[in-house]
């Protein structure tokens, strides 16, 4: 796990040693181990390293392959290195890490090598016999790639401050992408907060030179549809296991030691056990709370009882959340209303001395966890009414009238032009409606970057069984865009690499397959519960879902009212902001009205931050 940066001149001036060295050193914390950078001609490439595989240094990047034409900067891990090691004998290997593999591996097979990785990367690849640059990224999304493009330079790196850094792209909002940000307290793909820097796309690949500019996709997560087969429950949870199993050996894979989260749910709980199984019990870590409404330590020490695990119990008081809070907004790379549970987590853990550690997140989305299956699957029984009459539905949405954030959303699913996943899930995962956002923005309320995603892949999206349809939904939407991104940035600020063994491709593909009756039973997440046999006890599931969530809301109405407060008030002065609005939107928060959440002040107030920290003008 790493940080990159890198330049490319169309125009073939010579990039500058100095820049890149700005821009790498902006992202120190994602590698305090080493550094280091290439400049040839129009190219420079700048690294900063976090140890994890092959600690020796031969293995401090850029990287150049045998014959000295490439070479490669890299971010994440390939898991199955030693696997595609094997098939490139001939190869003269000088290190016996993952990065090398990857690069012989380009050399051999160019990018049709990324099919044979099994991982999470972004990494890029100078060849200095052609002057082009090839740059990726993983195919779900794992590890960030930004980039700034125009007729004169390219430049890309893993975070968004390393681009600003290097000088080149002016600090200007991005006031389009700001309707995605009030939809979803995250900015989505390829937009992000800043006018003309783009994320590249997870599963794509860019390719430039002198001469050409062009992004390809190689994977996508609904590409993999087809018939099931006639296959029994039975063969189906004993199908899943395995591939669990796989997945967890494959995110044991380090020089360093592997911990676990451990909160004391089915998920967390899961990763423990299947770690136990393909190695000796893990060291897990579980956040301990005195409030005992937010306390699950207890669930966490019946897991690492059953399985010996080396285990720490770390007892967080709410006054750290409450002086964290600052640090972890600028820590975020990209605003997000999410996140800083995992900032305060990760500090924890990494202040024990774990450089790697794998985490749970990812297991509600494939596995039919959330409240949002169940409401999907009840709008789609109920398709037949969008057939009714639009004049006659907008007539019924007047019932929802009023301020009310939920309500407004219920009009919006009402009035939408049909029953389909395109349209139904940016509704249900809006936390504020076309209707509010429209009072607190001056912009335009048009269609958001994730409606069109999905809209120009519902055919291949229909393709699946109904609750896969949105487990698809929730990969293009809140996992890539929210989850994701704030797992990384949140981690990474403490140089600590999180690993999520249920974001593996050959699993996802294999569940999303699955037929909904298979992912059905008398709990949340039945097919995982059932597949893992007697590995979780029926104590750990057989409870009310908590999720980790602290007590913001009384949080921010009380102790960082004030802090709130002042950031609001300069964000409700902010051009593109309807100021009256916005502090009428703060007063419902304070008063309990109109269903505006701690989420909703949160993601304002990590916005005015960001424009703050970064000079946006």
């Amino acid at each position: 796990m790493c940080g990159i940066a890198g330049l490319f001149h169309f125009n073939q001036q010579q990039a500058d040693a100095s820049r890149i060295k700005t821009m790498t050193d902006r992202i120190g914390h994602r590698g305090p181990d080493s550094d280091g950078f290439y400049v040839n001609g129009p190219v420079a490439l700048g690294h900063r390293r976090l140890s994890i595989i092959d600690l020796s240094e031969r293995s401090n990047q850029p990287l150049f392959d045998s014959t000295g034409r490439f070479a490669i900067i890299f971010n994440g891990e390939i898991y199955n290195y030693k696997e595609v090691k094997s098939l490139l004998g001939e190869y003269p290997f000088q290190t016996t890490g993952d990065t090398e593999v990857v690069l012989a591996a380009y050399q051999k097979w160019g990018a049709a090598s990324l099919h044979y990785l099994k991982g999470m990367f972004a990494f890029a690849i100078a060849d200095k016999q052609t002057g082009e640059l090839f740059i990726t990224r993983d195919r779900l999304g794992v590890k960030p790639l930004y980039y700034y493009k125009d007729s004169n330079v390219f430049v890309f790196a893993s975070e968004i401050r390393s681009i600003l850094a290097s000088g080149l792209v002016k600090r200007e909002i991005c006031q389009e992408a700001l309707i995605d940000y009030f939809s979803y307290q995250s900015f989505q793909s390829p937009q992000t907060i800043i006018k003309n820097i783009l994320e590249l796309p997870s599963g794509c690949y860019i390719r430039l030179s002198n001469a050409d500019f062009q992004i390809t996709n190689y994977w996508n997560v609904f590409d993999n549809h087809g018939e099931f087969g006639q296959v029994d429950r039975y063969e189906v949870q004993k199908r899943v296991k395995q591939l669990l199993l796989q997945s967890v050996e494959r995110r044991m894979v380090s020089d360093v030691p592997v911990a676990a989260f451990l909160s004391g749910g089915i998920d967390s709980s899961a990763m423990v056990g299947l770690m136990a199984e393909v190695s000796q019990a893990p060291e897990t870590f579980n956040i301990a709370f005195e409030e005992k409404e937010f306390d699950e330590s207890e669930y966490a020490s019946l897991i690492a009882r059953k399985f010996n695990t080396r285990h720490h119990k770390v007892l967080i008081k709410p006054e750290v959340f409450l002086e964290e809070l600052p640090n972890a907004l600028n820590a975020m790379d990209t605003p997000s209303g999410d996140g800083i549970n995992t900032y305060v987590v990760s500090k924890a853990i990494r202040q024990h001395g774990i450089k790697v550690a794998l985490s749970g997140v990812g297991g509600d989305e494939l596995f039919v966890g959330y409240p949002i299956f169940r409401q999907w699957e009840t709008l789609y029984r109920r398709k037949g009414f969008w057939k009714t009459p639009q004049v006659l539905r907008n007539m019924i949405s007047t019932v929802f009238a009023g301020n009310d954030i939920r309500k407004q959303r219920k009009a919006q699913l009402i009035r939408m032009d049909e029953c389909s996943i395109a349209h139904t899930y940016p509704v249900l995962r809006q936390v504020n409606s076309d209707e509010t956002i429209s009072k607190l923005l001056r912009t335009t309320v048009t269609k958001t970057q994730l409606f069109k995603k999905l809209e120009a892949n519902q055919e291949a999206i229909e393709q699946f069984p109904l609750l896969s349809q949105l487990s698809i939904a929730e990969y293009m939407g809140y996992t890539n865009q929210t989850l994701l991104k704030d797992t990384d940035q949140m981690s990474m600020a403490h140089s600590l690499e999180v690993r999520e063994p249920f974001f593996d491709h050959e699993l996802i593909e294999y569940v999303l397959r699955v037929p909904d009756e298979y992912k059905k039973g008398e709990v949340p997440k039945s097919l995982l519960i059932e597949s893992l046999g007697d590995l979780i006890p029926p104590t750990i599931y057989n409870r009310p879902k908590k999720g980790f969530v602290f007590p913001w809301n009384q949080w921010l109405r009380n102790e960082l009212k004030n802090y709130c407060e002042t950031r609001i008030k300069t964000l409700s002065q902010r051009e593109f902001i309807h100021q009256t609005a916005m502090m009428n939107y703060w007063e419902d928060f304070l008063n309990h009205r109109n269903a505006v959440g701690y989420s909703n002040i949160l993601m304002l107030v990590s916005l005015e931050n960001y424009i703050e920290l970064h000079g946006l003008g």
